[in-house]
């Protein structure tokens, strides 16, 4: 990872920690993209005086080491006399963690002790329950998502088929030389923990060779739609379309996997709709293919699905960030790519990928959706490199 380089999040971080001490600062987003190195980056830049304490310490397992940090720093801060601030790194895997926090900060509150508190997790599972459970009222998330191609392009010196191919984990930039060892680092760092720590340690999963099975099929079908009845066939020792489903939305809270639904004004007919399979990242994709970067990219419509997927990850990012919702939609054999909601508000994406498929669909969804606005990824107006360097603005409120 380039250690210059600096990402939106770290100014984010600083205009939260220049504030008067409100709420709790919880940073939270997929594994291996940069959570604590733009956490130091900001306490650096903001020159504000901290402690930073881990939990990734495996020899930790009680909620008294939170109460001795927190008690550590309040000393400090009481020295000092000036903003301070408490830095709990991956602070999910400290057991009962919550209940704990919400107990120190009510504290201080009481007290006026105006000791700042900056938290950083890697398990959205483990981080959603926690804060939903005892922190309500008390905190507010930022969201450190995958690297998008305009940071990839300024930190790595990616070009657009690298960017493709190899997505947007930092760590693994410096392996795309070794397309064997970057294939092992996204499956030892990225797929494996993100499964086995944040979704089977979190949840109760009957059949983790299911979810395991469930990611590797959808990765690899990214783009594509898959009715349930499909995948059950693609799976041995499926279950149901209900456990089918509850994986799916699992993956999904651990940003690596999700099924867009299918764009209708009939919620009922949102939820009954068939996924179609989307990465958080093309390099969870391209992964799951174990084909070289060469193959993949001369085969069209691999690449198209993969452009698509590229453009899905972007707009997965950007709904996070502006509070939108993302679906597809299909009419008979007309389709448009995707769908972005927010209110009243809709756009139609169109993506010119290269493989071959029915077009025009965006015409039929604004006949149906005449208040929807349109765009083509692709042709002369807007470039997919434009697009996923953010080029290309597109409003929806």
């Amino acid at each position: 990872m380039s250690t210059l380089f600096k990402r939106k999040l770290v100014s984010q971080i600083c205009q939260r920690l220049a504030e008067p001490r409100h709420f709790i600062q919880v940073i939270s987003g997929p594994r291996q993209t940069g959570k604590t190195t733009a956490v130091l980056q900001a306490l650096e830049e903001c020159g504000l005086q901290n402690r930073f304490a881990s939990a990734d310490d495996p020899n930790l397992n009680s909620v008294e080491w939170i109460r001795t940090e927190w008690e550590q720093a309040r000393l400090e801060q009481n020295r000092t006399k000036g903003d301070f601030v408490l830095v709990i790194d991956e602070i999910q895997k400290i057991p009962e963690w919550s209940a704990m926090v919400k107990l120190l900060w009510d504290q201080d509150t009481r007290k006026k002790q105006p000791l700042k508190i900056l938290l950083t997790g890697s398990s959205s599972l483990l981080l959603q329950k926690g804060t939903k459970e005892s922190l309500m009222g008390r905190f507010e998330l930022l969201f450190c998502p995958h690297w998008n191609f305009a940071e990839c392009k300024e930190a790595f010196g990616y070009t657009l088929d690298d960017f493709l191919y190899f997505g947007g984990y930092p760590g693994a930039a410096v392996l795309r030389k070794n397309e064997e060892r970057w294939r092992r680092y996204i499956a030892n760092s990225i797929v494996e923990p993100s499964i086995s720590q944040d979704i089977l340690f979190m949840e109760e999963v009957r059949k983790p060779a299911l979810m395991r099975a469930l990611f590797t099929l959808g990765a690899s079908y990214s783009g594509q739609e898959l009715s349930y009845t499909k995948i059950l066939g693609q799976l041995q020792d499926a279950g149901n379309t209900v456990t089918i489903a509850h994986y799916l939305e699992l993956l999904a809270k651990a940003n690596i996997l999700c099924g867009l639904q299918k764009f209708s004004e009939n919620k009922l007919q949102v939820k009954q709709s068939s996924p179609r399979f989307m990465v958080f990242d093309t390099s969870l994709m391209t992964y799951s293919h174990n084909a070289s970067k060469k193959s993949f990219l001369e085969n069209q419509t691999a690449k198209g699905h993969l452009v698509e997927s590229a453009v899905g990850a972007y707009l997965l990012a950007k709904a996070r960030e502006e509070n939108f919702e993302v679906y597809w939609w299909r009419d008979r054999d007309k389709e448009v790519d995707f769908v972005l909601k927010k209110g009243k508000s809709i756009i139609a994406l169109e993506v010119k990928s290269g493989r071959v498929k029915h077009i025009g669909g965006y015409l039929d969804f604004k006949k149906k959706y005449p208040q929807a606005r349109c765009l083509v990824i692709g042709d002369s107006n807007c470039s997919l490199e434009d697009f996923l360097l953010g080029k290309v603005t597109f409003y929806i409120s």
